[in-house]
């Protein structure tokens, strides 16, 4: 009683005891201890690697490493930003990306709108495990499927339009359809894992705030307007700016499958000329400033992104 008495004391008279930051490491020990294993993974893989971005500014060569590499400045930025290839692959993985960006992140939300609305929960979870299970498969499997269905000639779509006498459709080699194509993949192997993550903000939604609109006599449709699409705007808000920082990645391992010397004019985007550079070339230093430049540009949108987002009323990343 008297300990508590002179505890209150000292509140009330503000000179409230604070642990020391010996006391406080010691009663939080295991939160920091389940904190080691995230801390080294990004220390090792994320930022250790980071030490790499002085081949950039080098004329590296394999045999003298990094330390042995003698020093160009800005001569590899220059090479990429003055090489004829740069505007036409600029072009390219920016509008592959808004493509992704527009049209794939809409179908990851009404697909959860559409999971959270039924309620028979056997069917529920049989249309999520389908939808979620193309994102197991890996690109190599997707264009296996893509190429069985619309490879020139022998493809069972291509057969099929042949045979009614529409005529041939080469889908995979025509280069008004071979962006389309990237998306409709992309959509198709991503959309159930993406529409978890709305799932989860929907399950955090207050069922109190259904019950109010409802007594207020709103219908399903007025709840999902002013109810749910609310509950879902920061996620929504925080992914798009997410997805913007990746702005100048295209999705190089999609591209790379499904790439042909025919429409690269489309296709061909800065990740997969910076491999030709770097692999089969062996020219790394030009990838390094690509890797560079695209990681200041990633840094500015989410940066401005950030910021409007904070502006319209969205909580942002920070």
């Amino acid at each position: 009683m008297l300990k508590g008495s002179a505890q209150t004391a000292d509140v009330s008279s503000g000179y409230a005891h604070k642990p020391s930051f010996g006391t406080k490491l010691w009663r939080y020990r295991w939160l920091y201890v389940f904190m080691v294993p995230g801390i080294l993974y990004y220390l090792i893989y994320h930022y250790v690697p980071m030490f790499g971005l002085v081949v950039a500014f080098q004329d590296y060569n394999l045999m003298k490493g990094v330390t042995g590499s003698p020093w160009v400045g800005w001569d590899n930025f220059k090479a990429v930003f003055e090489s004829p290839d740069f505007p036409q692959l600029m072009k390219n993985t920016v509008l592959l990306s808004l493509y992704r960006l527009v049209f794939g992140m809409l179908p990851d939300l009404l697909l959860a709108l559409m999971l959270n609305e039924i309620r028979v929960r056997w069917f529920k979870k049989t249309i999520q495990t389908l939808t979620y299970g193309p994102h197991f498969l890996s690109w190599i499997i997707v264009y296996g499927i893509m190429f069985s269905f619309f490879a020139p000639g022998s493809g069972l779509v291509t057969t099929f339009f042949r045979d009614m006498g529409w005529g041939d459709i080469d889908a995979l080699t025509n280069s008004g359809l071979f962006r389309p194509m990237l998306v409709m993949t992309d959509i198709w192997k991503s959309t159930g894992y993406g529409a978890i993550i709305y799932l989860a903000a929907l399950a955090n939604i207050n069922h109190e705030q259904y019950e109010a609109a409802a007594i207020d006599g709103a219908n399903r449709w007025s709840q999902l307007w002013y109810v749910t699409l609310p509950g879902v705007r920061d996620v929504f808000m925080l992914l798009v700016i997410l997805r913007l920082g990746g702005i100048l990645d295209a999705g190089f391992e999609q591209v790379y499958i499904f790439l042909n010397v025919r429409v690269y004019d489309v296709g061909d985007i800065l990740d997969t000329w910076i491999f030709r550079r770097g692999i089969e070339e062996m020219n790394y230093s030009v990838p390094a400033a690509v890797g560079v430049f695209k990681s200041v540009i990633g840094f500015v949108l989410v940066l401005g992104a950030n910021k409007l987002a904070k502006r319209f009323g969205g909580s942002g990343i920070w």
